[in-house]
């Protein structure tokens, strides 16, 4: 039977995302070392794991250094439940050690978390909610109601990446028109300028790069359409903060949705806290609790294909 080990710096966490019978799983399909190794014991841990084949782990996991992984001269592949790697993958990956992230399973809760926002955008539910305040402003929002409903409407989606793609699969179903907008300027069809000028619901799935960082600012902001929505489950580096603040000060038909600020959280004071047209999350969009455990089951899936010798469907590559 194979010999694995499980890493990562948040046991807790990592038997959160193995429970509910997926550590009992785990543990049927391996001979499993009988701790969870962090990097504060890994040291004192290295003579014992020589035979080790595959590492598990989730958050919470901390690169090896070459002298580590010498330690380790059967290790054959890592398996990963949660999503970027490239913190960790290099060494790994320079050795011919398979990387295994289930990056495609934890995109699915932050693309259910931005379809419902998008589908609530579309309905004018947040401008309609805070407009909503007393009885005599009943009659003026249901007769004149802004908002363009869920049907032939333009929803942009800015980046091509795994949550993108997820999301506009599940948008499929919904007459609505949505564009994508690639990181890389030379796969655009779409400008970020028509984008923001066009579509009544713009979602930031752009990747974490350096060039990104405020790429979303204040020219972009003002382009956008009477009543549109911006939400970003992105990162928070890739808005200019101060920008969108003094147009959604100035745009109060505007609104915002952000589950990711920066700094996270927001500092105390920030205008953020009290626009009524931003809405702040606490970063939730992503996997949570039992959301969680579709992490476990996409690399418990791939462990199996592993043993049985079948190709991998979210091998990392280089």
């Amino acid at each position: 039977m194979v010999y694995a080990a499980c890493f990562s710096n948040q046991p807790e966490k990592f038997h959160r995302v193995f429970s509910r019978g997926r550590w009992q799983q785990l543990s049927a399909l391996c001979q499993l070392h009988p701790r969870i190794v962090t990097q504060e014991m890994l040291a004192q841990e290295l003579p014992l794991l020589s035979q080790v084949e595959v590492i598990f782990s989730s958050w919470g996991m901390f690169p090896l250094s070459g002298q580590e992984l010498d330690r380790l001269p059967k290790l054959k592949a890592v398996f990963y439940a949660a999503g970027a790697t490239e913190y960790f993958s290099a060494p790994f990956l320079s050795r011919g050690i398979a990387v295994v992230s289930a990056w495609r399973a934890n995109a699915v809760s932050v693309a259910e978390f931005c379809l419902a926002q998008i589908l609530l955008s579309c309905k004018g539910y947040f401008r309609n909610h805070r407009d909503y305040f007393a009885p005599s402003t009943f009659d003026d929002l249901s007769q004149r109601h802004p908002a363009p409903g869920v049907y032939g409407e333009r929803v942009a989606l800015l980046g091509a990446g795994a949550i993108a793609q997820t999301l506009t699969g599940f948008l499929e179903p919904f007459e609505l028109e949505v564009v994508s907008v690639p990181s890389r300027v030379e796969h655009r069809t779409v400008s970020l300028e028509e984008a923001f000028e066009t579509a009544f619901v713009v979602s930031n799935h752009l990747p974490n790069r350096t060039d990104n960082i405020g790429i979303l600012n204040g020219s972009l902001f003002r382009r956008l359409r009477p009543g549109a929505v911006f939400i970003n489950t992105g990162r928070g580096l890739q808005v200019n903060e101060p920008e969108l603040i003094e147009v959604f000060s100035q745009r109060r038909d505007l609104t915002a949705l952000l589950d990711v600020t920066k700094p996270e959280p927001p500092v105390d004071g920030s205008a953020l806290y009290r626009l009524p047209n931003i809405r702040l999350s606490s970063h939730i969009a992503g996997a949570i609790n039992h959301e969680t455990q579709r992490l476990a089951d996409c690399v418990l899936d791939e462990f199996t294909r592993w043993l049985q010798g079948e190709p991998l469907c979210h091998q990392v590559v280089k």
